[in-house]
């Protein structure tokens, strides 16, 4: 059951990278233009219908994460202090902190992208966005990190 959890953790962590990189790349254009280029294409988006799934997959993600996080800190943690690897142990609990600090932020974000306009706190919106789109991606190359580690282990 825990791998079915874990392949499920990492499913929705993907496509919360996916939905909050297409999100925070297009909060940062000033004006439509043609989309000629691929980056141009993956910007144009409307950046508002993104903000429900976010949330969602944020929060999914978190909780699969909270729920097999003991077996895999047991597991994980211990390799690491073995091997007398303590940066990799600090960077792990900074992993863990940053997504609380996302987590925290998810009220104001929905708040600014549902119920403000859109015209309206342009330059908050574009900080929350972009500030939970580094944490997305932090988590996930960190995480990343930290398993190739413990598979070296």
């Amino acid at each position: 059951m825990d791998v079915v959890l874990l392949i499920c953790h990492g499913l929705t962590a993907m496509a919360l990278v996916g939905a909050i990189t297409h999100q925070g790349l297009s909060v940062w254009r000033d004006k439509p233009a043609p989309t000629r280029l691929f980056v141009d294409k993956f910007r144009a988006v409307p950046g508002a219908g993104y903000a429900n799934a976010v949330v969602v997959l944020y929060i999914t993600t978190f909780a699969l994460g909270a729920y097999i996080y003991p077996a895999y800190v047991m597991d994980a943690k211990r390799a690491l202090f073995e091997l007398g690897m303590r940066k990799a142990i600090f960077v792990f609990q900074m992993k863990e902190h940053i997504a609380v600090i996302g987590l925290s932020l998810l009220a104001a974000y929905w708040y600014f992208w549902r119920q403000v306009p859109l015209i309206e706190h342009m330059a908050t919106r574009r900080m929350l966005t972009t500030v939970l789109m580094a944490t997305v991606w932090w988590n996930l190359v960190i995480g990343h990190i930290l398993n190739n580690i413990r598979g070296i282990a």
